[in-house]
């Protein structure tokens, strides 16, 4: 019965609480039908909108940070002369951002 709910708890998709249900053990059917229950409300859903927003968010905000580290790198290796493919490797950064960069530090 134990592995049951923490089958249940780690489930992710519909298709594994079918799985489960199909089990035909009552309480995990009751389990089930309360959480189907509870995530069909509007204040559910708003409040899985809105986490999903935030991680969208702060994914994107790492990504940036990231790129703007890459970028301060390759400027820094873009002043010691090293080429564009060594840039390219060490940062990540396309050819065509290294380029630009390197045009930028040049002015």
């Amino acid at each position: 019965m134990l592995l049951l709910w923490l089958a249940l708890f780690k489930a992710k998709t519909e298709e594994e609480l079918k799985q489960i249900e199909s089990m035909e053990v009552p309480i995990m059917k009751q389990a089930i039908d309360a959480y189907h229950q509870i995530t069909v409300t509007p204040e559910f859903r708003e409040a899985e909108r809105l986490y999903e927003k935030a991680r969208h968010n702060e994914a994107a905000a790492l990504r940036n940070e990231r790129n703007e580290k890459a970028k301060e790198i390759a400027k820094n290796l873009i002043n010691y002369g090293d080429s564009t493919e060594k840039i390219t490797i060490v940062t990540g950064l396309s050819s065509n951002e290294i380029e630009s960069l390197r045009k930028n530090c040049k002015q």
